[in-house]
């Protein structure tokens, strides 16, 4: 080997070093499948609720609303549980793999990052529903949207590839908010068949056979 390619060789090894050090690159593919999975299950049951309350099943007049909007938190939280659960076993299991350490400073600064745009929308969605209950159908599309900002945001500090979900988060956020009566759907293919998508590209792309 030439010094040229030792020193090409060792430019490249610094870099890798310098990329693992500043980008949270365990963070799994398969994280993003099975929380693209459960979202569609959860979808699944929540337009059960929404078909049920449609056809008169809960009544009618507030405690129906009230009823329906219950079942539809829990519906979410547990979506958000089970999602959440995947996604530390796949990404932890990743992390052995590669012998990266698990929690580390870029870990915090991603999760920072993530953090503030989804807290800020969640107060968002909060306040909105308290001030404006007739604004419920802008609730998924709220969702995506801040959602999308959260991923862009905290995008620099692991694989750039989840800048490009949030921005497709965003624009179908947008789109969402012209279609109000079918939000259900469209956070189905958002939280859904988008993390699958993308969580299979991460996999073929950083994982398998690596």
């Amino acid at each position: 080997m030439s010094n040229q390619e030792e020193q090409l060789s060792a430019l490249s090894d610094i870099r890798n070093m310098m990329d693992r050090s500043s980008r949270f690159i365990s963070l799994s593919g398969l994280s993003g499948v099975f929380a693209g999975l459960t979202a569609l299950v959860g979808a699944y049951f929540a337009h059960g609720e929404l078909k049920k309350y449609l056809n008169g099943d809960y009544g009618f007049g507030i405690d129906a609303d009230v009823e329906i909007e219950a079942n539809l938190i829990k519906i979410a939280f547990l979506v958000l549980i089970f999602a959440l659960t995947g996604g530390f076993i796949f990404t932890y299991r990743q992390s052995k793999k590669k012998n990266i350490p698990f929690w580390g400073k870029t870990a915090k600064n991603m999760l920072i990052n993530l953090a503030i745009p989804l807290g800020a929308g969640g107060f968002f969605i909060i306040a909105l529903l308290l001030n404006f209950p007739s604004a419920i159908g802008l609730i998924a599309s709220s969702c995506l949207i801040f959602y999308g900002l959260a991923l862009i945001n905290a995008s620099k500090y692991t694989y750039t590839d989840i800048r490009f979900l949030g921005i497709c988060e965003v624009i179908l956020g947008l789109i969402a908010m012209f279609y109000i009566g079918y939000g259900l759907y469209f956070w189905a293919i958002g939280f859904g068949i988008l993390h699958i998508f993308y969580g299979l590209i991460m996999y073929f792309k950083y994982e398998r056979n690596k």
